[in-house]
């Protein structure tokens, strides 16, 4: 890990708008989704039951997870869909040239 606390994750075009990528970073597993040119990321364990949101479907800035359906807004991690009711952790993301770098700490 960097002393500035951020990894990188993916290179700007291996994340196409519209597309997630996960990835293990300082041993912990997260998500990065692009929403029409921004990036967001959060911890890729739901707050509902720990599913893997990461794998789960993006529609808009709307991820579902996989396992028991919750949603959550990609750019603010609130909860726009049951059976969750606790908010995704987002984390800090920086883009530096072409690498998308997001903070684990």
């Amino acid at each position: 890990m960097s002393a500035d606390g951020f990894e990188k994750i993916a290179d700007v075009s291996e994340i196409q708008p519209g597309a997630i990528k996960v990835a293990k970073v300082a041993g912990s597993e997260v998500w990065v989704a692009n929403i029409e040119g921004a990036f967001f990321a959060h911890p890729n364990k739901c707050t509902h039951a720990g599913g893997p949101v990461g794998k789960g479907k993006l529609n808009g800035p709307v991820i579902q997870c996989p396992w028991h359906g919750s949603k959550f807004d990609v750019r603010t991690g609130e909860v726009v869909g049951p059976p969750a009711k606790v908010r995704l952790p987002s984390l800090e993301v920086k883009l530096e040239g072409n690498a998308v770098l997001v903070r684990v700490v």
